[in-house]
């Protein structure tokens, strides 16, 4: 299952399949592996963790810290994205068939893999020249209305928070949390809870008036 879906529906979709498929139990073609996803909280440094740490009130040496452990040649993601890539498209090379000029299929895989490849490449140069930049940026937020000029490019949210994840445990990463989703201008309206109505006391009926029995005898 990926990581991402594009909608709330398709999460939900694969899901229900999901579930199908396992009520099938071992015969199911293919075996299917249940798989955990750990929250994005448990790796704070996997490429959902640093999704998740990216809220908008970080702050600026945050924010840069964050992009240059995306963007680290050794462990950075970006840099193995790219590199798998590359090694896609050295796959793709390795089945080249010029003898028909005109139907050449691999050519086309590998012309496609060779330019996400330069892409990725050009990414990596605009994040490592961006990084001071953003660590130059105010820690503070700018007024709502000019936030309506740039669009918003983040389209997916993770899986946990499609599914829903536990309440995280408190602490700076909650509080932080809590504080960005508050300083959203998206955030909806919350009401401040109402106190717990307390029941009505029933009146007390008056207690009966003790009555002394007769003392004499009935004929």
């Amino acid at each position: 299952m990926p990581d991402h879906y594009s909608s709330i529906g398709e999460a939900i979709g694969a899901a229900m399949k999901h579930n199908i498929r396992l009520a099938h139990g071992p015969a199911a073609d293919p075996p299917l592996q249940v798989r955990y996803f750990p929250p994005p909280a448990a790796d704070p440094y996997s490429m959902p963790g640093m999704i998740s740490r990216l809220e908008v009130t970080a702050s600026p040496r945050d924010v840069a810290g964050i992009v240059e452990e995306a963007t680290g040649v050794l462990v950075g993601p970006l840099p193995q994205l790219t590199e798998l890539v590359a090694a896609s498209a050295d796959w793709a090379r390795a089945r080249l068939d010029f003898d028909v000029p005109h139907d050449n299929p691999a050519f086309d895989v590998w012309a496609r893999l060779a330019s996400a490849h330069k892409m990725l490449a050009h990414a990596q140069e605009d994040l490592d020249a961006a990084i001071d930049g953003i660590a130059a940026l105010p820690a503070g937020l700018s007024d709502p209305r000019h936030h309506d000029v740039v669009q918003v490019l983040r389209t997916r949210e993770l899986l946990h928070d499609v599914m829903g994840a536990p309440a995280p445990a408190p602490g700076d990463e909650a509080t932080r949390r809590q504080a960005a989703l508050a300083g959203s201008p998206n955030a909806p309206t919350q009401r401040p809870a109402s106190p717990p109505a307390v029941p009505a006391t029933p009146a007390t009926a008056p207690s009966p008036v003790p009555v002394a029995p007769p003392t004499g005898r009935t004929r």
